[in-house]
């Protein structure tokens, strides 16, 4: 299986969205330019660029979230009848979403030469830093943006316990005796909020606006306090950044990445974590090529030209990518894909004296965007 998953942003160099122009000589007359397969023994004096595959880059959120004991943690079923207190620290992840999106790399094994010839007047060539061609005798479409790996904080409104811990409690000689005298002042706070609500409290509030205001202090001050036994969280929203080449096989299933409860996203080899797979499947939206008459001679002369001479570029297919696990698929993308399309050819009369050619190629999947073809007056 030659498809490869990392964690690391592809290619840190397009990070600063880098496009290098290389010009060809610019010389007059009305010879063909010459695009050939690449070939390292004759190209001292060429440019060679490459056709992209389409990668898939996957961002996963997760919450992270840290339990910390309360001090009182271990008298909190007997005083409160709390019995799902943490008692160590602990920390829990969910996952949150997961989306997909394409971007190219360079495929190697899709490599062409564009010659110098000395009556050819120059294109001007647009190249991706990996050497993708974008762009011929116009400017190239942006580079794709990459997601970065990140950790957000989950701002909370904090509180202090100890602020509401009264005189009797901080005097108190044990630690059982403080979290007795504590859940006492718990339940005196409830028994004052339930008078409250009944109108049946010895200082009764004068309108609903101070009503609300003294429910709302008793209930600060419960939260705080029963903080003491049931502990406190704190969560971090965190950004993994999964990088995804599919191979060219037709249909593609590898296990993405796991995930655990307790851990988070963990390596692909460790089992502590659940299995969460991707499939990558052709649609087969091409349609078959027509064969040439093998009888019609000028058809075949004239394809034989173009596939010497031609500009290449991919005629895209179209994939369905699926991320799901052992009991919901989780999301879904169709998308253009090269790996599942062909390689065509623009004829090198294109780019002569006699035409002027601009071309604008997919970055993603090497398809031809933009052809314009004017004759000079």
């Amino acid at each position: 299986m030659s498809a490869k998953v990392s964690c690391r942003t592809p290619y840190d160099i397009m990070k600063t969205k880098f496009i290098l122009p290389l010009a060809l000589c610019a010389l007059s007359a009305t010879a063909q330019t010459q695009i050939r397969p690449y070939d390292p023994a004759h190209n001292l004096e060429g440019i060679t660029y490459y056709l992209p595959k389409t990668a898939l880059q996957v961002v996963v959120t997760a919450k992270r979230t840290v339990y910390e004991p309360g001090e009182y943690a271990h008298y909190a079923e007997r005083f409160l009848r709390l019995n799902d207190v943490v008692l160590e620290q602990e920390e829990r992840w969910q996952l949150q979403t997961i989306s997909i999106s394409t971007y190219g790399v360079a495929d190697t094994a899709l490599a062409y030469s564009i010659i110098h010839d000395t009556r050819t007047p120059a294109p001007f060539v647009r190249l991706a830093p990996d050497g993708r061609l974008l762009a011929i005798n116009t400017e190239p479409l942006d580079l794709e943006e990459f997601e970065e790996p990140s950790v957000l904080e989950i701002k909370e409104e904090q509180v202090d316990a100890a602020d509401y811990k009264t005189r009797d409690v901080l005097n108190a000689g044990s630690k059982l005796k403080m979290a007795e005298l504590t859940a006492n002042e718990i339940y005196d706070i409830r028994e004052n909020r339930t008078l409250l609500v009944k109108g049946q409290a010895d200082f009764m509030p004068t309108d609903g606006e101070q009503l609300r205001l003294m429910l709302a202090t008793l209930d600060k001050q419960e939260a705080a306090l029963l903080k003491l036994f049931k502990g406190s969280s704190f969560s971090e929203m965190h950004t993994f950044v999964l990088n995804y080449v599919p191979s060219k096989e037709g249909e593609v299933r590898d296990v993405l990445f796991r995930f655990s409860d307790f851990l988070g996203l963990v390596d692909n080899d460790n089992l502590a974590g659940e299995p969460y797979y991707i499939d990558v499947r052709d649609l087969k939206t091409l349609p078959a090529v027509k064969p040439i008459d093998p009888k019609d001679k000028k058809a075949l002369k004239k394809a034989q030209q173009t596939q010497q001479l031609g500009l290449r570029y991919l005629l895209p297919g179209t994939a369905e990518i699926k991320i799901y696990n052992a009991h919901n698929v989780l999301t879904t993308l169709q998308a253009p894909f090269s790996q599942f399309g062909r390689v065509e050819h623009l004829g090198g009369d294109l780019f002569n004296k006699k035409m002027q050619t601009s071309v604008q190629l997919s970055p993603t999947t090497g398809g031809l965007v933009k052809l314009d073809m004017v004759l000079p007056d």
